[in-house]
């Protein structure tokens, strides 16, 4: 199976890519795909066939590959990324929230849903009976 998106892709759509992250890209563009097919899988569709069925999604997956290896290359890997930090000074209070709890790859649900894996569906239950 091939993947979604290059490294030129990840070139072009955000920045030229320094060499360090180049080697981390690389390793993550796999892993990315896969974890997509994955998603894809959890709710019964084949995310290569959806592609063959129409080429648009294809693109859809394209970017939504750079966006998470972009979103995961611009996280620390030295210390954990936070979104929010305080400090008090006489209380010794600190305090932060990180942007992934334990680091790691994750997937929006926006982004599952452009790919059209994230629809809601509608059931009803015939409580009554026949």
């Amino acid at each position: 199976m091939s993947n979604y998106a290059t490294l030129e892709d990840i070139n072009k759509m955000w920045r030229k890519l320094l060499p360090n992250e180049q080697e981390r890209a690389e390793a993550l563009l796999p892993i990315v795909c896969d974890t997509l097919r994955h998603e894809a899988s959890l709710t019964g569709k084949d995310l290569d066939k959806m592609i063959e069925a129409s080429p648009i999604l294809g693109s859809i997956a394209k970017s939504v590959t750079v966006d998470v290896i972009t979103r995961m290359l611009l996280s620390s890997t030295k210390n954990e990324p936070m979104t929010q930090f305080s400090q008090s000074a006489m209380g010794y209070t600190t305090s932060g929230t990180y942007l992934v709890p334990g680091g790691g790859l994750f997937i929006k649900d926006a982004e599952l849903s452009r790919l059209g894996l994230k629809r809601q569906r509608l059931g009803v239950i015939d409580i009554y009976g026949d």
